[in-house]
């Protein structure tokens, strides 16, 4: 491998583990502003997460190995996402990295396992949530699909590496089709975090759970890593759709001057879709399951339409 992709393979990854919780917590900080509360500290998910990995992990007696197991491999499965999602510079392709569909399938991985954990506790709720998810999976996971490859279309690559060096440093996006291609990605980067109207993070009510349902039982170190691993995948997304519509300051190029003003821009920029992110999630309420589909064919539409555009234009 080239001396760029292992500097992009050491700085993206730490980048990612060390930045996302921080918009996780951004984002509860907008939610409780906008509904009159003063809200946790930005620094609140980091704190929570140390406590928890000095927590014991507690199993139900109906467990097997794959309770155990799932939160490492989740965060693994984000962590080899890190590589594929340019944060901080784009190196130069190597050895099949950034490829979208190993991506797409990483993702798909991490929910299966998810899914899969959540029933194996043997609880009504985690059950509950696992058939949830998998259920909207199956409406979601096309749409990713054609969003993603709506994206390819339009630059002309399967690759994300090389997708977004021909992106890099741009001021506007290098297509107007990817503002339509960018609708779609926002609303799959709320489907795949789990936020509102899709799902409500932030509580535990019957009604409204799905991804807290499935990880109801975990505890201690392996809820922390799980945790970590979701943070991460908002991050990656968020990324995704960052260097589409937004591009500028993504250095090209591995030199040190550049990496560190294109880190401290995606970090104002994350900022600023995290606060969107907060905004949009006040304004709505929790959608009812059968409606869920309509929403996510909105961004089945608006990608299949920059795919048309695209085509006859």
């Amino acid at each position: 491998m080239n001396t760029s992709f292992l500097l992009f393979a050491l700085l993206n990854p730490a980048f990612a583990l060390l930045a996302a919780p921080l918009y996780m917590a951004l984002i509860r900080k907008v939610k409780a502003y906008a509904q009159g509360r003063k809200g946790p500290k930005l620094f609140q998910v980091y704190y929570d997460l140390r406590k928890l990995m000095h927590k014991e992990a507690v199993y139900s007696p109906t467990s097997s190995w794959v309770m155990r197991l799932t939160p490492c491999l989740n965060l693994t499965a984000l962590l080899a996402c890190s590589l594929f999602v340019p944060l901080i510079f784009v190196p130069e392709p190597a050895g099949g990295f950034g490829n979208v569909i190993v991506f797409l399938y990483l993702l798909a991985l991490e929910r299966f396992f998810t899914a899969l954990s959540g029933l194996d506790a043997g609880s009504a709720f985690g059950g509950m949530g696992s058939s949830r998810s998998m259920s909207l999976a199956a409406v979601i996971e096309p749409t990713m699909v054609v969003a993603f490859a709506a994206l390819a279309f339009v630059l002309k690559s399967l690759n994300l590496h090389e997708m977004f060096a021909l992106t890099a440093g741009s001021l506007l996006p290098a297509s107007p089709t990817l503002v339509l291609v960018s609708i779609s990605l926002f609303i799959i980067l709320i489907v795949e975090t789990g936020r509102l109207p899709v799902d409500n993070p932030a509580t535990h009510l019957e009604l409204t759970m799905i991804n807290e349902a499935m990880i109801l039982e975990q505890t201690g170190k392996n809820l922390a890593l799980l945790e970590l691993a979701h943070a991460i995948k908002q991050l990656l997304l968020m990324g995704v759709l960052i260097n589409t519509i937004l591009p500028i300051g993504l250095s090209a190029e591995a030199d040190a001057g550049k990496i560190a003003v294109s880190a401290l821009l995606f970090l104002l920029k994350a900022g600023v879709l995290a606060v969107v992110i907060g905004l949009f999630e006040s304004a709505l309420a929790k959608m009812r399951l059968f409606r869920l589909p309509a929403f996510y064919m909105m961004a089945f539409f608006f990608s299949a339409l920059t795919i048309l555009i695209e085509v006859f234009a």
